[in-house]
């Protein structure tokens, strides 16, 4: 099979790569290293057995005759190209915008001209300012003002649902939407707001430790190898089209005592420190207080189940961490 990954040299993405190329299927990957990288994708293309059935083009989804000659030539897509991290959306907004808005557009636009089955990451950032948890896929949507920036990415995400769900209500496309809620893992960067590999490397150079906010404000993570397990079965499953899936994990933490558990893990003597938001983010930053997934939609389809508990998450960001600053 042809696979298009849209942002395959990202951090979701390039493990999504590995594992297509890994089962035997052909990988393109279009990227505009946005937030990506080919280092990501080093692995693969070294590798002798998959190097020949990748192929990486470096150009932005919004390139509307690269985008076409890659979707039509490929079975299916994943189209996980966005802007990504708190940090990155607030830096760029409009940008970000146009990325997350007209990208998927013109993605969904040529899936259905030649009529390809197409997988949309949209976020658990969609549901917003809601307390309780777990999150059901058909909760309710709670926003704050336009003038708190942190909403744009989540109403941005939101528009990609509803634009994928008219292409499939109205022309028959087959699509299948998926709520990531924070994935971890190796060659996932802090630099743009990722919390677990920012609070990591902090710890291992010894410097303060820094939580925003309270740091009573809660998640769950998921490992990347779990999340990429469940975009494969449900891009597999005929039964996952036209659907909405959370994708997260099950263990519920406090920034604080994620920060806390982190040092203990690196043996650092770093103290933990909170830094109020407005110290660290510019005035229209807003955050949710507790974002946890139910999962029990996309287990009762395809069995998925996260494998990797938090501690063998943190291990495994802390060791990758290690070895690229050695």
């Amino acid at each position: 099979m042809r696979v298009l990954i849209t942002g395959g040299a990202g951090f979701i993405g390039s493990h999504l790569a590995q594992a297509c190329l890994a089962r035997g299927d052909e990988v393109y990957v279009l990227d505009d290293l946005s937030t990506g990288s080919l280092e990501n994708l080093r692995e693969a293309k070294e590798n002798p057995e998959t190097a020949g059935r990748l192929f990486v083009h470096v150009d932005s989804i919004l390139n509307d005759q690269r985008l076409m000659e890659l979707t039509g030539i490929c079975d299916v897509v994943f189209h996980l190209a966005a802007a990504v991290g708190v940090r990155y959306i607030l830096d760029n907004p409009l940008l970000s915008i146009r990325v997350n808005i007209q990208g998927t557009e013109k993605v969904l636009e040529w899936c259905s001209k030649f009529r390809k089955k197409v997988l949309i990451a949209s976020s658990s950032e969609v549901y917003g300012k809601h307390l309780h948890a777990p999150l059901v896929e058909d909760d309710n949507i709670i926003y704050g003002p336009t003038s708190r920036f942190r909403w744009s990415y989540a109403a941005s995400k939101l528009m990609d649902e509803f634009t994928a769900l008219a292409y499939h209500r109205t022309t028959g496309l087959p699509v299948i939407i998926v709520r990531l809620f924070n994935t971890v893992g190796p060659r996932q960067t802090g630099a743009y707001g990722m919390v677990i590999p920012r609070l990591a490397a902090q710890a291992l150079a010894g410097e303060p430790v820094t939580v925003y906010g309270d740091g009573k404000q809660t998640r769950t993570f998921t490992y990347v190898e779990d999340v990429v397990e469940a975009l494969t079965g449900l891009m597999d499953h005929p039964g996952a089209v036209g659907e909405i899936f959370n994708v997260g994990g099950t263990e519920e933490i406090s920034i604080h005592d994620l920060a806390l558990r982190i040092t203990a893990m690196t043996g650092s003597s770093s103290p933990v420190g909170l830094i109020p938001y407005e110290s660290a983010f510019p005035k229209e930053f807003e955050d949710m207080r507790r974002r946890v997934p139910s999962i029990e939609k996309i287990r009762a389809l395809t069995g998925f189940t996260p494998k990797t508990g938090l501690d063998a998450i943190l291990e495994k960001v802390i060791a990758h961490i290690k070895a690229r600053g050695a």
